[in-house]
């Protein structure tokens, strides 16, 4: 996927942050468009179909975090990779942002070109996950890569991004135990920090949607998923 072809929606109610980091984006051959509030950047999302949404958490009209929950009821979009812009320490921001859907966070204040970075090594993995395509059948689950759906005793699941790539791991060996720092490097990748707690509330949620008897706890090691 040629940059040109790609599209980063980019949420924040500073529009000196819009103008800034809009202008390197689009510099790095993006096309770039810009919400400065979550009712907006919902509309615009489901319109334009971005690949990337770059969401700031405290907005006026609509906050970040329930922008993205809105944006992630859209199944159209259930392929697109959502980002946190985030002030340093704001842990619980975080945590929310993972539990209403996102699949990571950018911690502000950060220079523009670092950022520019950051975007680049997202946006390669989603490249990497396309060209990886397949059905994979686990007892009653069907995993199909290609259309990013799930379907699950014959009803369809439309899960986040993160969450999709964590059950196409697990699921893929049935029975192996995951050790959380493999987890971290396969679904998160070596470019994005993130604490243990993510896997934790991703795995809660895959729990609450495809079965609590599915994954089990490996104390001090980590996750497996079990038939």
């Amino acid at each position: 996927m040629k940059k040109k072809n790609i599209t980063i929606l980019l949420v924040d109610d500073e529009p000196d942050i819009l103008e800034i980091v809009g202008y390197n984006l689009s510099a790095e051959g993006y096309n770039v468009i810009t919400a400065e509030d979550g009712a907006e950047a919902v509309k615009l999302a489901k319109k334009k179909k971005p690949q990337l949404i770059i969401l700031d958490v405290m907005m006026p009209e609509m906050d970040g975090i329930e922008a993205c929950e809105q944006i992630r009821k859209i199944p159209e979009l259930a392929d697109t990779m959502i980002t946190f812009f985030t002030a340093r320490g704001e842990d619980y921001s975080q945590m929310a942002g993972f539990d209403a859907g996102a699949d990571d966070y950018i911690t502000k204040p950060i220079k523009p070109k670092v950022l520019v970075s950051k975007v680049n090594a997202l946006l390669r993995r989603f490249k990497e996950d396309e060209s990886s395509s397949n059905i994979l059948k686990v007892g009653n689950l069907i995993i199909n890569r290609d259309e990013y759906k799930i379907i699950n005793n014959e009803e369809e699941i439309i899960l986040p991004r993160k969450e999709f790539e964590l059950l196409s791991l697990l699921a893929s060996k049935p029975g192996k135990v995951f050790k959380r720092e493999d987890i971290l490097d396969n679904v998160w990748g070596n470019d994005v920090v993130v604490g243990g707690r993510t896997i934790d509330v991703h795995i809660r949620k895959l729990r609450e949607k495809i079965g609590d008897d599915s994954f089990k706890t490996v104390k001090g090691v980590g996750y497996k998923f079990v038939i």
